[in-house]
């Protein structure tokens, strides 16, 4: 009994030696980089279908669809550039109008300078008439 029991414990004290021995190797090794990744392939383009005529269509009724179709198209494309036309010529409004806009804040400060000047100039006038008849007098008794 003693020698199983004996045996039992070296057993023990050995499996759990190799254990810890096994855990220490573990934490010493060094992490790994991460693996890069793979690009992944590009998509390609989506491809358009190819306009099929409508089914049942003639080459004449195709002809004529397309043609009011580009007529249509073309109706637009003039709508569009008379809207830019427009928009182009209220642009040149809008600029000129901020210009005299400009030139007239310009007129004004100069007023403005100008009238805050000759308030100073009355400013310093009424200073040396009060200093002059008020106090002057005062000063002399």
């Amino acid at each position: 009994m003693k020698s199983s029991l004996i045996f039992g414990l070296a057993v023990v004290l050995f499996s759990v030696s190799s254990l810890q021995f096994t855990l220490a190797l573990e934490t010493e090794q060094e992490p790994k980089p991460p693996e890069i990744p793979q690009p992944s392939p590009e998509p390609g383009p989506i491809q358009l279908p190819d306009p099929e005529p409508f089914p049942g269509d003639t080459e004449s009724e195709t002809i004529q669809r397309l043609t009011a179709e580009n007529d249509k198209l073309k109706q637009q494309n003039t709508n569009l550039q008379g809207q830019i036309s427009t928009l182009k010529n209220e642009k040149l409004r809008l600029q000129s109008e901020i210009l005299e806009l400009n030139e007239t804040i310009k007129s004004l400060k100069k007023i403005a300078m100008e009238q805050i000047q000759v308030i100073m100039d009355l400013v310093n006038k009424l200073k040396d008439v009060l200093f002059e008849k008020i106090f002057s007098p005062t000063i002399n008794l």
